[in-house]
């Protein structure tokens, strides 16, 4: 049996001129400006991502790669391999946001490079150089690689092991499979079992709608088992070794229960339904508005074979093109369904967004080829009116912020969100304010010209049938979008984190002080990544800190409000972190004056002896 040869990355089809190699440097232009910048600022955030850098730094200074832990307390939460990778990320480049985030924008490229592999076999040229650009540009994956999460890691090993098993059916060569097993032990090493669902119910789902199952015996299924386990399993054993009762808190508490809802203590929720689905719109723009034209041929063909008396049409051969098309419906929608039952926050789906825009961009590729052009033009407007009606918000903003002076800190005039309520991860842009727009003029002023202008060039680009430019004014757009969220999300950084704090009482701090955070270590946790020692925490025997603490070698950090008042009326020095909600509390438990060593963004850090 011969195949005949892909036609070559450097064209955009075998029907069109030739696509020479600066453009696929184009695309990984577009994704270093986007990216690379951006792994030298803002400062780590608090919550999970300076938790998940501190516990990465921690690794490396203890030489332990088996058990996490965090201000030196168990962390078993979390599968190692994001952790690994970081903590040999600082041993190259030292314990800074560089090497930090350098992993998640490693993988965002490797995401890249594997979409224009993937999409040029597949579908052809121009749909290989549109996956690569869709990804660089799309606002979800870049709102969730600034935090430090392994979604994007996992996402990568997800997708690389689905490459290996379809390119596996149809070469027939025997060490792809295995490489798909290899990739899915590094996955669920990423982020535990949820590989395992994603991966083998994405694939029953596809050999049953394809009916390749009667070719389950090259499936390799014993030896390439036994070579998962064997990359998967060491470090389980030996964390369960180590840990006592780790595999009820690892498999039972924090997968099922979890997914459940019922995990002990209850700190995740659950988007509704309604928000759940439309948002993700959002987070796959702008290529989402193309949804309509992937779906439109699909719908048309369905609608043909229902009309009554309508011969039942032959199964499509099952290319490799036809099965990329069935593998990323079958992961999209496992991935998806599966969070719509589970608690979930934003960033849990994106392991779904490499196949949607894998089948977004041949969609879209095979229109422009055709000549079809109602559809797209119609896209481009809708996409030209809602950005045209973003940037005259921005404007408006702007406007009526003309007379508010510059204010270096955002946080002051930020609207106060009740923590209770807030269940979105990105939940932090409902606060924006009025008064907030003083200090986000530039990137306002640069996002509000480039929505603008952009698609309004791209929709006349489309009349004119320039659809390759069009797309690319678009991704363009976007890019220069994306600059200016960065400006915007720097602008943020004290409000965010606490980098800012932690650099102002590091001069004045002795071996002797004590450093405390008042509540869920969450709140400050920037200060042990900068601080570099050991934080105590006052009523923060809680969230992500609890299930440490219950073993006898927990370290003693965890104190009440008894503790808290012995320390402070003593003769040492304590510097104590209090957020914002908690400001109150203090204020009433602590009595006279405190002294202000540093504040930001409506936190505090006190001292006792000034």
């Amino acid at each position: 049996m011969t195949t005949k040869s892909p036609p070559s990355i450097y064209s955009i089809s075998g029907r069109s001129h030739e696509l020479g190699k600066p453009y696929v440097a184009a695309v990984l232009l577009v994704f270093a400006v986007v990216y690379v910048g951006s792994l030298f600022s803002p400062g780590l955030q608090d919550d999970a991502d300076s938790t998940h850098a501190e516990a990465a730094r921690e690794m490396l200074v203890t030489h332990d790669f088996v058990t996490l832990k965090i201000n030196g307390n168990r962390y078993l939460e979390k599968a190692p391999l994001m952790y690994w990778a970081v903590s040999l990320s600082y041993l190259c480049f030292g314990v800074n946001e560089f090497a930090a985030h350098l992993p998640v924008a490693v993988s965002m490229l490797l995401l890249v490079l594997l979409a224009m592999l993937w999409g040029r076999r597949a579908f052809g040229d121009r749909a290989a150089i549109y996956a690569g650009l869709f990804i660089s540009t799309t606002a979800g994956c870049y709102l969730f690689t600034r935090i430090l999460i392994p979604e994007s890691i996992l996402s990568f090993f997800i997708a690389a092991s689905f490459y290996f098993f379809v390119t596996a059916l149809e070469d027939r060569t025997p060490w792809r499979w295995y490489a798909g097993y290899a990739c899915m032990a590094l996955a669920v090493l990423t982020k535990g079992l949820l590989a395992i669902v994603v991966v083998a119910l994405a694939l029953l789902v596809y050999v049953a709608i394809s009916g390749e199952w009667r070719r389950w015996g090259e499936f390799r299924l014993f030896t390439g088992t036994l070579l998962f386990l064997a990359i998967a399993a060491p470090w389980h054993i030996l964390a369960g070794i180590r840990n006592p009762h780790f595999f009820w808190f690892y498999f039972v508490n924090e997968h099922f229960m979890r997914f459940l809802g019922k995990r002990i203590p209850k700190d995740y929720n659950k988007q509704t339904d309604s928000l759940y689905w439309t948002l993700h719109l959002v987070w796959l723009f702008p290529w989402s508005l193309y949804l309509p034209v992937a779906l439109r041929q699909p719908i048309r063909e369905w609608r043909a074979r229902r009309k009554l008396g309508a011969p039942k049409a032959p199964r499509p051969p099952l290319n490799f093109r036809r099965r990329t098309e069935l593998i990323c419906l079958a992961w999209a929608g496992v991935t998806l369904v599966f969070f719509s039952f589970s608690t979930n926050q934003e960033y849990y789906t994106f392991p779904a967004y490499f196949p949607i825009l894998l089948l977004i961009a041949a969609k879209l590729a095979n229109e422009e080829e055709s000549g079809s052009q109602r559809w797209l033009l119609w896209t481009s407007g809708v996409l030209a009116a809602i950005c045209i009606a973003a940037s005259a918000v921005l404007t408006a903003g702007l406007w009526n912020s003309r007379h508010v002076p510059f204010v270096p800190d955002i946080g002051t005039v930020l609207a106060k969100p009740d923590l209770q309520a807030e269940t979105l991860s990105m939940g932090h842009i409902l606060d924006l304010t009025g008064e907030s727009f003083a200090a986000l003029r530039l990137p306002a002023i640069l996002a509000a010209v480039i929505l603008l202008i952009g698609p309004v060039l791209a929709f006349w680009l489309r009349r004119r049938k320039a659809q390759f430019a069009a797309t690319w004014t678009t991704a363009a757009t976007m890019a220069i979008f994306l600059i200016a969220a960065h400006i915007a999300l720097v602008r943020f950084d004290p409000f965010l984190g606490s980098r800012i704090m932690a650099r102002a009482i590091a001069p004045e701090l002795s071996p002797a002080d004590q450093v405390m955070i008042y509540g869920d270590q969450s709140f400050g946790s920037s200060l042990l990544f900068y601080l570099r020692r050991p934080i105590e925490l006052v009523n923060g025997n809680t969230t992500s800190m609890w299930w440490g603490s219950t073993y006898p070698d927990a370290p003693h950090i965890f104190l009440n409000d008894q503790d808290l008042l012995e320390k402070w009326n003593s003769s040492e020095r304590v510097f104590l972190f209090v957020p914002e909600h908690e400001r109150a509390k203090v204020d009433a438990l602590l009595s006279g004056p405190l002294h202000v060593a540093s504040e930001a963004s409506g936190k505090a850090i006190f001292v006792n002896h000034p």
